[in-house]
């Protein structure tokens, strides 16, 4: 069922045209921003890959990909989820050595996602993946770089108030770290891992939340995450509380990737070690793709939280429910 919520005397802080500037301001600058701190190239990439290939990305597991068939070649090609997997193949394709990554734009379609002010059937992001040593497998270097992504967005949020006096938001570059159990046994009464988010960033206001994907004492994982890219001893959501809707808005996903013995744990807990006989995962337990570290970091997601908007809508073009549009149209918020 999709959901709208309207922040009681919300007004978009920007009109349609200083918008569209923002946006392409926040874009430019935070990907020059991320490239630097991480030490990126920027790379192209696919927008869909073959379904036999093992490399598009599962997320939770029962998300349909779009698939469409290719009487050209005489195989199915799916529209990806995401790059998680096809990044690390990349790597080693293109040579990229220790300390050195990629970044690329990521166009997908969630065709099964539910609407709100934060989920859209379009999705963009940028995704960046790093190859690391094995040594450097760690919770530390897990929260270094989310520290440093979390700079990057705090410096380019500051130079946008800067340009536009009506934009009044305040990020804290302060980032407490958290695991999912650690949360669990924070917030015992509370329902819901969102619940659980929202509690915790309200107090703390920006947060990496850590561990994401196996179960935790209460039986439940605190949310879905595909068996084969991310450990989920080692991975992590960047948060951050967002004033205007009152909630915590997750703005990336990160982690490091999984070796050898995680992928085959993991296959093992989420029942489909099937898996393992698909091209990616042949390579990977052969030892033939880099160790790394990678993310996706949400384009809209970021630019509305810069901008202060309220709905995803305002800073992307996508398609919506009648519901959706009438009450926006109500309360003066233009969607693209």
């Amino acid at each position: 069922m999709n959901k709208i919520f309207i922040p009681e005397g919300y007004r978009t802080p920007l009109n349609v045209y200083d918008m569209q500037v923002a946006i392409e301001f926040i874009k430019h600058n935070f990907q020059k921003e991320l490239a630097y701190a991480l030490n990126l190239r920027r790379v192209s990439a696919p927008l869909f890959v073959r379904e036999s290939s093992g490399m598009n990305d599962n997320l939770n597991g029962y998300e349909r990909p779009v698939t469409f068939d290719v009487p050209a070649v005489g195989e199915e090609g799916q529209v990806v989820h995401s790059l998680a997997k096809w990044k690390r193949f990349a790597l080693k394709k293109y040579d990229f050595r220790v300390g050195k990554g990629l970044y690329t734009d990521m166009n997908a379609i969630r065709r099964d996602e539910e609407l709100d002010n934060l989920h859209s059937v379009y999705v963009d992001q940028w995704d960046w993946e790093k190859v690391i040593r094995r040594e450097d497998r760690t919770l530390d270097t897990l929260k270094n770089v989310a520290g440093e992504i979390v700079n990057c967005i705090c410096d380019v949020s500051e130079r946008l108030c800067r340009e536009y006096s009506s934009i009044h938001v305040k990020l804290s570059r302060e980032m407490s770290a958290i695991t999912t159990q650690e949360l669990e046994d924070l917030y015992p009464d509370l329902p819901s891992s969102s619940d659980r988010e929202n509690a915790y960033l309200e107090a703390h206001k920006t947060a990496l939340i850590m561990q994401i994907g196996g179960k935790l004492r209460s039986g439940k994982p605190h949310d879905g995450r595909a068996p084969d890219y991310d450990d989920w001893a080692l991975n992590g959501d960047i948060l951050f509380w967002d004033d205007v809707l009152g909630r915590a808005i997750e703005i990336s996903s990160m982690g490091v990737r999984v070796d050898e013995e995680s992928l085959r744990r993991q296959l093992k807990l989420a029942g489909c070690e099937e898996r393992v006989q698909l091209p990616f995962h042949k390579m990977l337990l052969n030892g033939e793709l880099p160790l790394t570290i990678g993310g996706g970091i949400g384009q809209s997601r970021l630019c509305m939280l810069m901008i202060g908007c309220a709905h995803i809508g305002e800073v992307q073009s996508s398609i919506w429910d009648s519901e959706t549009i009438a009450a926006c149209q109500s309360a003066n918020i233009t969607l693209l």
